[in-house]
């Protein structure tokens, strides 16, 4: 079928449903939702069987769902309504929740059920839910929707509120006076929903330090107190705060500014100044683990062992195999998380073991440059300049490793220089639920390294590099495996993958001597064919043009995705109805 999405962006849910339906032989255009005029341009100009809105805030136009079917992916249960679904079910610690996929009428929310999927509910984020299990959920509902009205003939269920399965109600916007702390009575459980729900829109408006700012990025401190709503102790760029039971980490804040723009920032970052006399915790980056398998999700920093402090990067053995975890913030990795990071990974490579397994984190693996801490230097271009560098003396490290097998384990999505970054292992493997977005150009036309020139082409050749790096879109992980992208794609859930990798990593192990002594030889041929320096040395020529030159497409584009700034269109790459000759 031709299928029109009208959708707020291209978020990563949107990108999840594209690959799913293009999957099955869908042929799948993308309108932004700018305006009414435009969303009825593109259907004119389309003219799909189906219209799908996998991320929306505002109503389809009833002039198009009056004409033909249009899907609407709601991020709630059987007869919830509102604009703050998600929200309301974390701060009311629903046990169960789900998406509904019905049918645009006038009522919002209240059109006719097509399908619906549920999920029990995780203590995280409202940004992890809507990553993992409301994606899932909502790939469930939609390919059943879809086959529902591929078929013909299917009634939708109207919306019955006497029905014992809906469960759902209206809510209205969630206010900042509903998600409100108050440090004095909120128990850490409390203070957790209520950030949690707001991470990492809108965030909760509150008061530190005597600033005004909207917090984020939220995990229990274990073993720490102090008087309630006091700021007890920083940690890599994290602030701990007293709750009347324990303490939270507050990861990132972002400054409420009267009549000008802000954004998020790490929360030491932020308050500056004004944390002199608090303590500074010192980051641990390792611990032995003693269990044969490995842990359970680790749903932010701070989860597993020493939670006192806030640890973004954290190393773990099991037998032969050393497994190093990196979760930063939305995937982002400034100049001192990738000197941290390679630090670390120094160290595992002294380790007794045969095998690296680079786990990233549960959400994301790695999506690149920090543009918001860039954004926010002195000197925007000297900051990526730094920011590249760092990012390439990691690859480097990794490429060269000859001591021991290294593996990329994707459980989250990967994008920009994060792809390549995995692509410097000697095995990559993913979670089938991951997306990766192996390009560049979406920011402003920036042309990239982590010796990309070098790593791409060895695995895809020269030509498919060049489609996927100038079609700038994103690509599923059974795709990724199908175009050689990467090794391996490991069907199920968080869980089912861990155990895949684990069982990999054992593999890999075992056959390490061989495998170190192939490596060896390809790459010294591979360096006599052309110095890694070389690679390194062009594309930074390019990005230095990117950074430094008269062209400010990248600045822009850094710009208007830090500040958030609205779509003024929709990419032809992904309008398919607006190329010429469609």
């Amino acid at each position: 079928m031709k299928i029109l999405f009208i959708t707020h962006s291209f978020n990563s849910l949107a990108q999840r449903l594209y690959l799913e339906l293009t999957a099955r032989g869908h042929e799948v255009s993308i309108e932004f939702d700018i305006s009414d005029a435009v969303t009825l341009e593109a259907v004119a100009l389309y003219r799909p069987d189906l219209v799908i809105a996998p991320f929306l805030k505002r109503a389809i136009p009833e002039a198009i769902w009056r004409e033909r079917v249009c899907l609407i992916v709601h991020p709630g249960i059987k007869g919830d309504r509102g604009p703050s679904a998600l929200d309301w079910a974390i701060l009311n610690g629903e046990a169960e929740w789900g998406v509904t996929v019905l049918q645009a009428a006038a009522e919002m929310d209240a059109g006719d059920i097509w399908a619906e999927a549920r999920f029990p509910m995780r203590q995280a984020s409202k940004s992890s839910l809507y990553r993992n299990e409301v994606t899932e959920a909502a790939v469930a509902a939609v390919l059943e929707s879809v086959a529902k009205f591929g078929q013909g003939g299917f009634v939708p269920e109207p919306l019955d509120y006497g029905r014992p399965d809906v469960r759902g109600q209206w809510r209205p916007a969630m206010r900042q006076e509903d998600r409100a702390i108050d440090w004095q009575h909120d128990d850490t459980a409390t203070v957790m929903r209520k950030i949690r729900c707001a991470d990492g829109f809108p965030g909760v408006l509150d008061e530190v330090l005597g600033l005004a700012c909207y917090l984020y990025d939220a995990h229990p401190a274990d073993g720490l107190t102090g008087a309630p709503g006091e700021v007890i102790a920083h940690d890599g760029g994290a602030i701990c705060r007293a709750t009347v039971d324990g303490a939270v980490w507050i990861g990132h804040l972002k400054e409420k500014r009267e009549g000008e723009p802000a954004f998020k920032l790490p929360a030491a970052m932020v308050l500056g100044e004004r944390l002199v006399g608090v303590a500074a915790l010192s980051p641990a980056l390792s611990r032995k683990r003693e269990r044969g398998h490995l842990p359970s999700p680790v749903y932010g920093r701070g989860a597993g062992g020493e939670g006192e402090r806030c640890r973004d990067i954290r190393y773990e053995e099991h037998n032969a195999v050393g497994f190093l975890h990196f979760d930063f913030y939305n995937g982002a990795m400034s100049t001192q998380q990738c000197e941290r990071l390679l630090q670390a990974y120094l160290a595992a490579t002294r380790r007794d073991t045969r095998v690296i397994v680079l786990a990233g984190g549960a959400d994301f693996w790695s999506n690149g440059l920090h543009l918001n801490l860039i954004e926010a230097a002195d000197s925007a271009a000297d900051a990526s300049w730094e920011n590249i560098n760092a990012m390439n003396d990691l690859a480097r490290a990794v490429i060269e490793t000859d001591s021991h097998v290294t593996l990329a384990a994707l459980n989250g999505n990967a994008g920009a220089g994060g792809v390549f970054l995995a692509l410097t292992a000697d095995r990559v493997a993913a979670r089938a639920g991951v997306v990766f977005n192996p390009h560049y150009k979406a920011m402003g036309n920036l042309y990239g390294s982590e010796y990309w020139t070098y790593l791409l082409p060895r695995r895809v050749g020269a030509e498919r590099a060049t489609e996927i790096t100038d079609n700038r879109l994103p690509v599923g992980a059974r795709q990724a495996q199908a175009l050689g992208l990467i090794d391996a794609c490991f069907e199920g859930d968080a869980d089912a993958f861990r155990c895949e990798v684990e069982k990999l990593a054992e593999t890999l192990a075992a056959d390490a001597p061989a495998l170190l002594a192939e490596k060896r030889e390809r790459r010294r041929r591979d360096e006599a064919e052309k110095p890694l320096a070389a690679y390194r040395a062009e594309e930074l020529a390019n990005m230095k043009r990117n950074f430094y030159g008269f062209d400010p497409s990248y600045h822009v584009a850094r710009y208007n995705f830090v500040y958030k700034v609205p779509h003024s269109r929709t990419p032809r790459h992904l309008a398919l109805h607006r190329r010429v000759g469609k």
